[in-house]
């Protein structure tokens, strides 16, 4: 089996192994966005809860012995391993690419190479010798017919191969959480919000059309859900304000 023939049998797989990470992905997810809302629950009871109690002069207001409960931080530690099992696994998918696309460079550096040997062969056999009347007999039409075939069937495969990368990156599979996790990424990646980090989680967007960062995270700009109407961001709610202060 040729290198092509091998890297577009290995490629072939790709698309069915990353929209498998990708499923499990999402599962993690959904068990993650639980157990939050369910310690975002827990903990803010028991805030009222001791809120209570000192108002009534239960227990005293001393922060060195107030903690939450042992049930919430298990809550907090088990959504620290959900998210780290997260990261491993689009680390994952994306060394399995990152590996795909090296095999392909290197494949394409070889085939450079044997081009280069190609041309060189053909420049060789193809000297002109002189004959007996005088005149001289070429030789490059065949021997250059032959090594253009030749050269035709290696540029052929190439495109094979670069067109089954392009085909493998276009397969659509679902991006189940809609999240750019903290792993290696294109520098050229787009990031957004105060924190100036990539997209990831549930965002929102700044309503004002002039807005110089636009979509900012929901635990940036503390919101736990979709604001109803228009929303501004602290930036350009405060820029309002100032105008309509005028």
């Amino acid at each position: 089996m040729s290198f092509l023939d091998e890297f577009q049998a290995n490629l072939e797989s790709l698309p069915n192994i990353l929209q498998k990470k990708y499923a499990l992905l999402r599962d993690l997810d959904k068990s993650l966005q639980e157990i939050q809302r369910q310690n975002e629950q827990r903990c803010e009871q028991e805030i009222e809860d001791l809120m209570r109690e000192i108002r009534a002069g239960n227990i005293t207001p001393n922060t060195s012995l107030i903690r939450f409960s042992d049930d919430a931080l298990d809550e907090q530690k088990h959504s620290i391993r959900i998210a780290d099992e997260k990261v491993a696994l689009a680390v994952q998918a994306y060394d399995l690419v990152d590996t795909h696309i090296q095999q392909l460079d290197q494949y394409l550096k070889n085939f450079d190479e044997e081009l280069r040997r190609e041309r060189d062969s053909v420049a060789t056999t193809a000297s002109p010798a002189p004959s007996l009347d005088g005149s001289t007999k070429s030789g490059r039409s065949s021997e250059g017919g032959r090594g253009g075939r030749k050269k035709t069937r290696l540029a052929t495969a190439a495109a094979a191969a670069a067109a089954a990368v392009t085909e493998a990156a276009a397969t659509p599979v679902a991006n189940p959480t809609g999240m750019e996790l903290d792993l290696p990424v294109d520098p050229n990646e787009p990031t957004y919000c105060v924190c100036n980090q990539v997209s990831y989680g549930e965002m929102v967007a700044c309503d004002n059309p002039n807005c110089k960062i636009e979509w900012f995270h929901f635990g940036c700009v503390g919101l736990k859900e979709q604001p109803k109407g228009k929303w501004y961001c602290p930036d350009c709610a405060a820029l309002k304000n100032r105008r309509k202060g005028r």
